[in-house]
């Protein structure tokens, strides 16, 4: 795959710096992914989007209350602190985002602001077959979304139409639902309206926290981006409407809704 001129295919992802998540999705995504060469770049965003990081730390307070706001913030200092250790710790899982894509020869990107122009000029001279939104918090704009020549595609971890918006791990386990979604989709110029491209359901296993099934479904979700990817290139995408008037949308949970998840059972970590 990808080693005749024929069948070049370039691409590159935007992301956000997250390090507990979305590092799941590339670990993953770069062990099974046959030509990494053609990943041009990762685009990395700061996390949330245009939040301070004050605001960014309140609202995770808020949201996993002071015992696993705890263990996340020392999840974070071990993250942060063995990396710069990696010449004595090298194991994948301690990497993150940066480090892994330094270990398979990716360039890195640190872009807050994806539709400056010396930017979209920079991915112009790169000959985009495809642009990959993974947790990207930017709402890419056309002249964005029209510049690789496929056009741009984006993971939502849920079954499209329903459950658009943040957090849809949090709001399917919240309603009771036996399986998660995780659909792939064309962008377009609203919040997870484009045409679908692949959709799978995901059971939830018994006694499954939020974090392990976020763990889990990022990892499955490489699995099924190749698979799209795959089609889009060979032009074998059937694509099924989208209808948001047919489903639903979420914000990001407030403190009233984790104490109602928590009471109905469920564990954030």
């Amino acid at each position: 795959m990808g080693n005749s001129e024929e069948m070049s295919f370039n691409f590159l992802f935007i992301t956000q710096d997250d390090p507990f998540y979305v590092r799941c999705f590339f670990d993953e995504f770069f062990r099974i992914y046959p030509d990494l060469k053609e990943i041009g770049a990762v685009v990395v965003q700061s996390p949330m989007g245009k939040k301070s990081t004050w605001a960014l730390v309140k609202q995770m307070y808020a949201f996993y209350g002071l015992i696993d706001f705890s263990r996340m913030g020392l999840r974070y200092i071990k993250t942060k602190s063995l990396n710069k250790l990696i010449q004595f710790y090298p194991k994948s899982e301690w990497f993150d985002l940066n480090h892994l894509c330094r270990t398979q020869n990716i360039e890195v990107l640190y872009q807050n602001g994806l539709h400056q122009p010396e930017f979209l000029d920079k991915l112009r001279r790169q000959n985009l077959d495809l642009i990959v939104s993974v947790a990207a918090p930017t709402i890419f704009k056309q002249e964005l979304i029209e510049l690789p020549r496929l056009g741009c595609i984006n993971i939502h971890h849920a079954p499209l139409p329903r459950y658009r918006g943040m957090m849809p791990n949090f709001w399917q386990l919240y309603h009771g639902e036996k399986s998660v979604g995780i659909t792939i989709h064309k962008i377009n110029s609203k919040i997870d309206e484009g045409e679908i491209i692949l959709q799978r359901q995901v059971l939830i296993n018994p006694g499954e926290s939020l974090d392990a099934l976020i763990r889990r479904t990022k990892r499955l979700g490489a699995h099924y981006m190749l698979e799209a990817i795959e089609m889009i290139r060979n032009g074998k995408v059937q694509y099924k409407e989208n209808r948001p008037g047919e489903g639903s949308y979420f914000s990001f949970p407030t403190r009233e809704d984790v104490r109602k998840f928590r009471e109905m059972g469920y564990r954030l970590l």
